[in-house]
């Protein structure tokens, strides 16, 4: 039930009108972003399938950062408010490039990137393609994962069921709470809400061009960047953060007791982001 009432929690800002910020081109795809608060900036890129309302202002992540920190959220391209190709070949590094290129665009030499889940993959490897460009990161509800057969089948599999209009489903399953069934109402419900607030053509493009996102061992233990990984204990993506312990430098772990792949952004999780942020901020 609490994943049934979250999915209806993240309908509001469709109920009550989305946050409205700016634009900006980014190599031709126009960029929706909204920017709060003042100090250090802290950029936020959200999840598959979300937006920057739903993904961090609906748990109060934003809210509760721009309080002490410059808070830049932005609509991932093929999602929100931003443009929505229907061109696999315009997501994977492009997704990646889109946040110096919001950087430049707000004269911002420096950041701390926060991401969840798609967003987390994005800021993995954003740490390998542009460290110059952060402060500090934090790929939560992501991790390492190698592309491998398992893995890719998985994401066409994706791709194939959205392109035949037969929706999320295997997405949702995938990233199930672990140690249970996945419950049909739940997902049926969740893939309603996906299919509405969704461009659907957009993202099986989004999911075809995921696998470019991959990152190697090497680049892990070469990391120079302060990383925290903040993942729930019970998220089936927290293999991927615990693969990375150990091995990549100058990360660490924190582990959100209970929590999922739809709940780890609740209660721990603002704490947690925060003392990491404190720790490593100059004001």
């Amino acid at each position: 039930m609490k994943d049934v009432l979250l999915a209806l929690g993240r309908t509001i800002p469709y109920l009550t009108g989305r946050v409205k910020g700016s634009f900006f081109d980014s190599n031709g795809v126009k960029i929706h972003y909204t920017d709060e608060g003042s100090g250090e900036p802290v950029v936020l890129v959200h999840g598959y399938g979300a937006d920057a309302d739903n993904n961090w202002r609906i748990p109060g992540v934003a809210q509760a950062l721009k309080k002490h920190y410059r808070v830049i959220a932005l609509d991932n391209r093929g999602h929100g408010l931003s443009d929505k190709p229907h061109d696999p070949g315009m997501y994977g590094l492009e997704m990646v490039r889109d946040i110096p290129r919001l950087l430049d665009h707000l004269k911002i030499e420096k950041a701390h990137v926060v991401g969840y889940s798609m967003g987390g993959f994005i800021t993995l490897k954003l740490i390998t393609m542009f460290p110059e460009r952060l402060l500090t990161a934090a790929p939560c509800g992501a991790g390492w994962d190698q592309v491998n057969s398992d893995n890719m089948k998985l994401l066409m599999s994706i791709a194939d069921s959205l392109d035949a209009g037969k929706g999320f489903e295997p997405l949702l399953i995938s990233i199930d709470r672990i140690g249970r069934k996945p419950n049909k109402l739940v997902i049926k419900l969740v893939d309603g809400i996906m299919k509405w607030l969704n461009d659907i053509p957009a993202l099986a493009c989004v999911m075809r061009r995921f696998a470019d996102l991959e990152i190697t061992e090497e680049e892990l233990r070469k990391n120079t960047v302060p990383v925290v990984s903040i993942v729930g204990s019970v998220d089936p993506l927290r293999a991927g953060v615990d693969r990375m312990v150990g091995v990549m430098a100058n990360h660490e772990a924190v582990y959100i007791e209970g929590g999922d792949h739809m709940t780890a952004l609740g209660k721990g999780y603002v704490e947690a982001l925060m003392a990491f942020l404190a720790k490593h901020s100059k004001t």
